[in-house]
């Protein structure tokens, strides 16, 4: 075992060169680029064996991944923002093959307007793919997930391709200790990958094609993908059982902190959960009972670990990077749907939507979340609300007055 500091793309590429990658398409895009120049390196190198190609935009970079590991090889990938939505029409296509490989997604803001900063839009707009979705806090849990991700796609009960996703520049671009493991045992965790279904071959020729089928048979194939997403919860169950017994480091599905004796509970993901933590820890010092609650795993959702986490808790506020327009955060969705129909469920949940196009949750927006919960009463109904500083809102306001005015620079 050795200890570097790396970004978290760096980190994400140690994953993929331990797992011994056979296949990796490629095609940059900011803030992924780093992944594939790192991985275009070790190969140029010989330090990586296999192929290392780049193609003409993402679609067909997913395409080619969906195809390789229908040979029987592992693969590998990586894109971001406008390049997942890009792509969005193949990630339905190669989980309908139901082969496995790792996706990771560089989360960034959608276009339009245009940032560079994270959100989690574009993560979340692939969550009815078919894909199985592990969120990584730090560039550690960004390596470690990589290796679980393909122990539990190649796992037979499961068979799906596994998106791993990270924030853009808060995790892909910070430098973190990371521990980067003895190849000899990630092989001991990961054998080589033998595909459980028929393969493609030169010298074994093999038909498939893909029907216009009708409705009943089309239903069956989707409830089958259906039920793969469902075991892939045990198999990650196991797999990270695996993982922390030959690594020292435990990954359950649904991470909780300081949550033994909290009333009130932030649930967040990514790693803006850091942010969450430090919130919590000042907060207790003040003495109030505030915990964490991060889902590693988006799909499949982890209902039961959620439910036990939240229920009995008097309030719970969901922290969403996204918007869903006309509707609200996507997460807190998920949340108050599985908690419906709890006899126990929280007296109190509330809505706050921050960290969009990468801007921060300051100290004092948390502060203001604590206010919130603990003046709440139950039965109040609030929208979702919409964080920002003062500062922050002048920004916009004088941004309004010059497109206003038709100053020089401004959009009109």
């Amino acid at each position: 075992m050795v200890r570097k500091l790396l970004t978290g793309n760096a980190a994400v590429s140690w994953g993929a060169r331990l797992a011994e990658v056979d296949y990796i398409p490629a095609f940059p895009i900011t803030p992924q680029t780093e992944i594939i120049e790192t991985l275009s390196e070790w190969h140029s190198q010989g330090i990586m064996k296999g192929k290392f190609v780049t193609f003409d935009g993402e679609h067909s970079m997913v395409i080619a991944a969906g195809a390789a590991a229908a040979t029987g090889v592992r693969t590998f990938t990586a894109t971001s923002s406008q390049g997942l939505v890009y792509a969005m029409e193949a990630l339905y296509t190669i989980a309908g093959w139901r082969v496995p490989l790792v996706l990771v997604n560089v989360s960034r803001a959608l276009a339009s307007p245009l940032t560079l900063g994270p959100d989690h839009n574009d993560v979340f707009a692939a969550r009815d793919t078919g894909f199985v979705q592990i969120h990584a806090e730090t560039s550690q849990e960004a390596l470690d997930s990589v290796l679980l991700a393909y122990r539990i796609a190649e796992d037979a009960r499961v068979s799906l391709p596994v998106l791993v996703n990270l924030d853009g520049f808060y995790l892909s671009f910070t430098r973190e200790p990371v521990e980067i493991p003895d190849l000899e045992d990630v092989r001991r965790f990961l054998p080589s990958f033998e595909a459980k279904h028929p393969v493609f071959r030169a010298s074994q020729p093999l038909a498939q094609g893909i029907a216009v089928l009708d409705s009943a048979t089309y239903s069956y194939f989707q409830y089958q993908k259906h039920h793969a997403i469902e075991k892939a919860l045990a198999v990650y169950v196991e797999a990270s059982d695996t993982f922390y017994k030959l690594f020292g480091r435990r990954y359950d599905a649904v991470e909780t902190y300081r949550l033994e004796d909290a009333d009130m509970v932030l649930v967040m993901i990514g790693s803006f959960a850091t942010k969450g933590k430090a919130a919590v820890d000042r907060w207790r010092e003040q003495g109030h009972r505030v915990g964490l609650v991060r889902p590693r795993l988006v799909r499949p959702q982890p209902v039961a670990d959620l439910l036990a986490a939240l229920e009995g808790r008097r309030t719970v506020a969901v922290i969403d990077q996204n918007l869903s327009p006309g509707f609200g955060g996507i997460l807190y969705s998920e949340i108050a749907s599985l908690l419906a129909n709890s006899s126990n469920r929280p007296s109190v949940m509330r809505s706050f939507i921050s960290g969009l196009g990468g801007k921060d949750i300051t100290s004092a927006e948390f502060d203001h979340i604590l206010d919130v919960l603990q003046h709440a009463t139950p039965g109040d109904f609030h929208e979702p609300e919409l964080l920002m500083t003062d500062g922050e809102w002048d920004q916009v306001q004088r941004g309004l007055a010059i497109a206003g005015k038709g100053e020089k620079g401004a959009v009109s």
